[in-house]
């Protein structure tokens, strides 16, 4: 069962369609996070092994927000960011994943587009 943390953009009837369906969610505002920063979101994912689900482009900017080791993050590119929308690109994806490990990866999920980008990128020494 995967197991997701919902970050604040993400309102509570994604996170109930989501749990009706088995898997196993908590909303970053249901443990006190709602104004957290995305480092200390990303922190709580990595603390519980959740994989963090966001519309936020800051977890595609390694600069602002460096991905190393963690359960995995999923970007949801949904226009307009509205429930239906999200759970129209979120569900059949998860759906398709059961069974995929996220461990180290972002995965950029929309309408049209999926990208995988593997963000456990060890840097060679010069």
């Amino acid at each position: 069962m995967l197991r997701l943390l919902l970050d604040q953009m993400i309102d509570g009837e994604v996170a109930e369609t989501l749990r009706g369906e088995g898997y196993d969610v908590i909303r970053v505002s249901a443990i006190g996070m709602s104004r957290a920063d995305d480092s200390e979101i990303l922190q709580q994912a990595i603390s519980d092994n959740r994989i963090l689900i966001t519309l936020d482009a800051h977890f595609g900017d390694w600069c602002v927000l460096p991905l190393s080791q963690h359960p995995g993050v999923i970007r949801i590119k949904a226009n307009p960011a509205v429930t239906k929308t999200i759970l129209s690109v979120l569900r059949p994806f998860l759906a398709s994943h059961l069974n995929t490990t996220f461990t180290n990866r972002l995965v950029i999920v929309g309408t049209k587009r999926l990208r995988w980008i593997s963000t456990n990128v060890v840097s060679s020494p010069n």
